[in-house]
């Protein structure tokens, strides 16, 4: 099991250039299940998932991350969104998840400890840093079954959030996943 894990970690990489080989569904099915079931403080899974295949929205993302050609090339292409209007201590999302992560008895310290961390944050940006957490997981899931990545960390937010059709006030984009083939064989982690 370690060797696979290893092995999955030296084929991953940074790919730049996909070929135009679709990306089977039960493939995709299991990297995004892998970022659904990430850790995340408090149990929040400040997640949301939007999956790109069309010819038209793989373009829009593309002009909207720089230009870069690994966004269209791409076979799919995730936009992982960070929950913002969501995270506030009485909100439902966040008291329903907070109920399973502190059950019971448990429930009113957990509450008050997330309320005192909530205040002193800047939720924006803690909730895209725990996107990442997600990100990084469906990376390496996809190495794991021979699908390669890239993530986009460059991107115009207002231009990304313009593609797409979801609340803006409840949700920031985190990251821009391209995931399909690579047009290479060769290891990027050889060293």
């Amino acid at each position: 099991m370690r060797a696979e894990l290893l092995s999955a970690f030296h084929r991953r990489h940074a790919c730049h250039s996909f070929t135009a080989q679709p990306l089977e569904r039960a493939d995709l099915d299991f990297v995004l299940e892998a970022g659904r079931l990430s850790p995340s403080a408090f149990g929040l899974e400040p997640w949301h998932f939007i999956v790109c295949q069309t010819r038209a929205d793989k373009t829009a993302l593309q002009a909207a991350c720089f230009d870069q050609p690994q966004v269209g090339e791409a076979a799919v292409v995730v936009v992982i969104l960070a929950r913002v209007g969501e995270l506030a201590p009485d909100h439902a999302y966040t008291q329903r998840l907070l109920e399973r992560e502190y059950p019971g008895e448990r429930f009113a310290g957990g509450l008050a400890m997330y309320r005192a961390f909530y205040t002193a944050t800047d939720i924006p940006a803690w909730s895209a840093t725990q996107c990442h957490i997600a990100a990084a997981n469906m990376m390496t899931a996809a190495a794991v079954i021979g699908v390669d990545s890239c993530p986009i960390g460059g991107y115009l937010p207002d231009a990304v959030a313009a593609v797409l059709d979801y609340d803006h006030s409840h949700f920031i984009p985190a990251l821009v996943l391209a995931m399909g083939r690579r047009c290479f064989s060769g290891m990027a982690s050889e060293q």
